[in-house]
């Protein structure tokens, strides 16, 4: 790790500013802006706060998940755990300036794990997260009341994953709302035929 390296410290892009080592541990240094205190959860670590990190993606590397721009868009708060037999049930409030963005299906990164959305409600979301992730990442030790960072939008064809999940929710409730019959002044409401309509997978 090189000074001016990016590296993801939880989901939030941070710029390596000093590096050395401690007996046998090695240590880097970033900083952070005012910006990043206020949409994240970064002023509150303190010394022995545990964090996820990643190094930054390189050209030519394995696309092994979703695309994570590093970029957090704000905090959401677990709302309920459910530990099932073979994984972990997390549901999530998110503010509504993040809500709109979350589709089923889509992609969410939660403190820089990037997960897949189960199911969507009208603020909140819920994941279901496998033993290994929950081992190897903080995840793991979330409870109902925590908060976490929520970001790193996808991009390309991810986004777009996203984004037709969520133009055909509006159509769907488009459709639905011109196929309600209308009085007419003087002749009774035309039946209407909706054809039904999905998001590409």
């Amino acid at each position: 790790m090189t000074i001016g390296a990016s590296i993801a410290c939880s989901g939030v892009c941070l710029t390596v500013v000093g590096r050395g080592k401690d007996g046998n541990r090695a240590w880097f240094a970033v900083d952070a802006a005012a910006e990043t205190l206020r949409v994240t959860t970064v002023g509150a670590w303190q010394r022995g706060t545990r964090v996820n990190l990643e190094r930054a993606l390189k050209v030519g590397d394995e696309l092994g998940g979703h695309i994570v721009a590093g970029h957090a868009d704000g905090l959401a708060t677990v709302v309920a755990r459910e530990d099932l037999t073979d994984m972990a049930r997390f549901s999530f409030y998110a503010p509504a300036e993040l809500a709109r963005f979350i589709a089923p299906k889509g992609s969410v990164a939660l403190d820089g794990v990037s997960l897949t959305v189960n199911e969507v409600g009208d603020d909140t979301f819920a994941v279901l997260i496998i033993p290994h992730t929950l081992k190897v990442t903080t995840l793991g030790a979330l409870a109902a009341g925590d908060r976490c960072q929520s970001g790193g939008r996808p991009d390309g064809a991810l986004r777009g994953k996203v984004d037709g999940a969520l133009v055909a929710r509006a159509m769907a409730a488009s459709l639905l709302a011109r196929s309600e019959p209308k009085a007419v002044t003087g002749r009774p409401p035309r039946p209407r035929r909706v054809r039904s309509c999905r998001a590409a997978t």
